[in-house]
């Protein structure tokens, strides 16, 4: 068994540029930790294979995805010296523990999770669901047990694919003995976090219904969407009481403003929940509130911008980054493959004893 280190693994799939409900959801929350200095190791990996179950037709979208992913990875501070930032496919020893892992969970039992049933409606995968994509939290349990990660930062919609990862480890450990670690869910703790609305106030962001704002999206382009925000329906003279249910400027705002903010840009209010009370209430018109939150997220994303820029005319460099990453993360899931392999006894060349073991049974 492995030592008591604190272990992180993390990652998205390479299907576009990352957006800020991914930044919302995880990426800040990834920086945050990585630079905590409580973490022995951090895994963050491009998860392209992953990617290609549900894109198998499309390999060039995830192809040209990788470095828009590397470079967001890198403008929104994760830091190659404390963070391994790896490519799924690079390391196949993950394949190869997939595949084993299939061995110890039911068809039945994947079907009930709720995460895969949730994304096959999604899809429209009901008649025709690919192998791969329905395997999935099995591949993820691969991926999360290779680096023996003791903390899986994830939104809440990933809690069945986490509590799949731990009935495998426990079925492995109680088959082949005390192998692999289990991992424990770390859920963002800001509320409005969680699952951040599109901009047109539909329940999920996503680049197919074309409601993102993203982390690489120069000034002028985050303003006219901040701007075109949904926000209450009948709220619809500055006088009129406003509701803050459903309404995506207030959600943002719950996401991503703080007192400060407050202080140099709105300073007649002295907090978010001032600001809500006078909405409530009628007196305070949307182009009002939309201003102010174009302010906060242009503070927000324009280090993001720059720091982008500047990756950017390193296009090289971040390729060696994407490239070491991925070496040193097959090494790691290399060791611990050896061990699976140990364990379930099929390491027969590697293992010093199964020569004289078949040499007995046969001369005797």
């Amino acid at each position: 068994m492995a030592d008591h280190k604190k272990i992180i693994l993390t990652g998205d799939r390479p299907t576009g540029k990352l957006h800020i409900g991914h930044y919302a959801g995880s990426l800040k929350r990834r920086v945050e930790l990585q630079n905590s200095g409580e973490f022995d190791q951090i895994f963050i990996m491009i998860a392209d294979a992953q990617a290609l179950t549900d894109n198998a037709d499309n390999p060039a979208k995830i192809r040209d995805s990788i470095m828009e992913v590397a470079l967001d990875y890198l403008s929104i501070g994760i830091d190659p010296a404390v963070s391994t930032i790896f490519v799924q496919s690079h390391v196949s020893e993950l394949t190869e523990l997939s595949f084993y892992y299939m061995n110890l969970v039911t068809v039945s039992r994947l079907q009930r999770n709720p995460t895969v049933k949730s994304e096959i409606q999604m899809r429209n995968f009901e008649t025709s669901i690919p192998v791969g994509f329905f395997t999935y939290p099995i591949s993820q349990a691969a991926d999360i047990t290779a680096f023996k990660a003791t903390t899986v930062p994830v939104g809440e919609d990933q809690a069945p694919m986490l509590e799949q990862t731990r009935e495998i480890v426990h079925k492995f450990n109680s088959v082949y003995g005390e192998t692999l670690v289990e991992p424990h869910i770390l859920l963002p703790e800001n509320e409005a976090c969680l699952r951040l609305p599109g901009t047109d106030g539909k329940a999920k962001m996503s680049k197919s219904l074309g409601n993102c704002i993203y982390l690489s999206d120069p000034e002028e382009d985050v303003q006219k969407k901040v701007m075109s925000m949904y926000t209450d329906p009948d709220h619809i003279r500055v006088q009129d009481p406003g509701k803050l249910e459903g309404n995506t400027v207030f959600t943002y705002l719950d996401a991503f403003s703080n007192d400060g903010h407050f202080a140099e840009y709105l300073p007649e209010y002295a907090n978010l929940d001032e600001l809500k009370d006078h909405y409530r209430r009628g007196g305070l018109g949307d182009v009002k509130v939309k201003k102010f939150l174009n302010r906060v997220m242009q503070e927000e994303l324009s280090p993001i911008r720059q720091k982008r820029a500047a990756y950017e005319k390193d296009i090289a460099g971040v390729y060696e980054i994407l490239k070491k990453g991925s070496l040193a993360a097959k090494q790691t899931a290399a060791d611990t493959l050896s061990e699976v392999k140990h364990a379930m006894k099929i390491d027969y060349f590697d293992a010093p004893d199964f020569l004289s073991e078949q040499r007995k049974r046969f001369q005797s």
